[in-house]
Formats: C-alpha cells, structure tokens, sequence
C-alpha cells in the first residue's frame, strides 16, 4: 500500500494534482476539476439546443455544478463532497435530443487515471453525492458563486435538499426550482445510508424515478427509512420521499421509466 501512495502522489504531482488516500480509498483535491471545467460537452449544447436550458442558464449550471469535457466532449460529473475533495468523476456522453448516448457506456476519470499510470493493488475509489460541494461547510470556499449561493440558499432557514437519481436531472431543475439545493445518487442502488451523512441538519426530499412495478420508488422509501434508522441521523428533520411520479406520471411515461425532470418538460412546460 505504501508503494501504491507513494507512486500515485508522484504522479499526481506531475499533473499537478493533490491525491488523498481518504478512509482506504482515493480521493484528489482541486485544483483537479478547474483543469476539465468546460461547456465544451455534448451534454451542454443539447440543453441549449433543445431549449431546456438558456445559453446563461447552462453557464450557470456549469459553473455551479463544475462541469468538465473529455477531450472527446463527453460531460464530467465531478463527484466533490462538502469538504472539497473530489471522489471520482463520470464522463458521460449525450445526444442530440439530451438523451444518454447509450453507445458509449459511462467511464470513471479514476479508472482512467489508473489505466493511464498503471497503477498497482489499486484500493477501490470512494463515491459521493453529485452536487454535494453546494453543501454549506467549514470548507473556506472564499468569495464567488459557490459561497454566495450557500448563503442563499441558508438564509434563515435550514438547507433544502431534493436528491435525484440521474446528474442530469440535478442540473436542469437546479435552473427550474433554485429555491432547492439539487443533489444526485447517479444511479438507483446509490443510496447507501453514509452517503446522506453529509446532509445531518437538513431537509431533505427524495425524487426516485418512475417505472411500471414502483421498483425505484420502494427502493428509494426502503433507503429513506434506513437513513432515518441510524442513530447519527436522530434529531434531523425525517427524509421524505415523493411519491409524486407514482400518482401523477401516464403509464406510458412509467413504461419509459421518466424521472422528474422528463415530467417537468413533458407535463408541466407543455402547460405553461
């Protein structure tokens, strides 16, 4: 293991980079993703060019949420945690209607990392809420757009978080509902109880995804109960979950398995 450390923070220092062994697992702090930050991605254009999203409002949401391109323009979902350092990132691929490029499977920016360098006995590398960095913390985050919200967003009252499942549906609706700080598991079996650990304090709401058996929603009410079972979670506002897809979304758009911001775009904007 000490080889593994030593090897990974050398190269980490040629790039650059801070690398962090973080409860047995890999983690590095910034400046990591200022590298990668772009709107170079076929995730941004198809927000813009679909009309979900502005060009300022996809800026925005890119910047909030630190969005990075692969120098093949897939997006970067930097998995960054309260405390600023970074898990791992997701490069995904999207397109032209914003719909996942299936073709191309989803890649970690760790595996590429330890692929690239050779990395050997490689420990597992850790995962966490996408978004959580928006997350008030004793982190100094200084001036800028990411402390301002934080202050926004704690003004009086406790933080509120909604948590989703797909990264996507994290960034959309954070430029629909800012009024909700927009967190995502970024997968449905992600929903391990230490991961809402960073969250003690707040209220939180949950948004499974829908599907014709309520799978998802059982699965997410399961995770919820688990969460509000452990003794670090006593005297937190309980976690909620939403059954609004249950009630409110066609059985065809269950079919499709759409989450919520799939329903906000075919229902509620089509009303608008």
């Amino acid at each position: 293991m000490n080889f593994f450390k030593n090897s990974f923070r050398s190269v980490g220092e040629s790039l650059g980079l801070k690398v962090e062994l973080f409860e047995d697992r890999l983690v590095v702090c910034a400046p990591m993703w200022k590298r990668a930050l772009s709107t170079d991605s076929t995730f941004c254009d198809a927000l813009v060019a679909c009309g979900i999203l502005t060009q300022k409002q996809m800026e925005h949401a890119a910047r909030r949420y630190r969005l990075g391109a692969s120098k093949s323009r897939g997006v970067i979902f930097w998995q960054i945690d309260h405390e600023e350092r970074i898990h791992n990132g997701k490069i995904m691929y999207y397109r032209d209607d914003c719909h996942r490029d299936k073709e191309h499977k989803p890649t970690w920016v760790s595996y590429l990392l330890q692929k690239r360098h050779r990395f050997p006995d490689n420990p597992p590398c850790s995962h966490t809420l996408f978004g959580l960095h928006l997350l008030p913390s004793n982190s100094p985050l200084g001036p800028g757009p990411f402390r301002r919200f934080s202050q926004k967003l704690t003004s009086g009252a406790r933080p509120r978080c909604a948590v989703v499942e797909a990264e996507k549906t994290a960034v959309i609706l954070s430029e629909m509902y800012p009024q909700y700080l927009w967190l995502a598991t970024g997968g449905l079996g992600e929903t391990q109880p230490e991961k809402f650990r960073p969250l003690r304090g707040c209220e939180v709401i949950l948004f499974p995804d829908t599907d014709p058996d309520g799978i998802a929603f059982k699965r997410w009410t399961d995770a919820a109960a688990e969460v509000n079972r452990q003794l670090w979670w006593e005297g937190c506002p309980k976690i909620c979950v939403s059954d609004l897809l249950e009630r409110c979304a066609t059985q065809e758009q269950k079919r499709r398995k759409i989450d919520l911001a799939d329903f906000y775009l075919e229902t509620v904007c089509q009303t608008d």
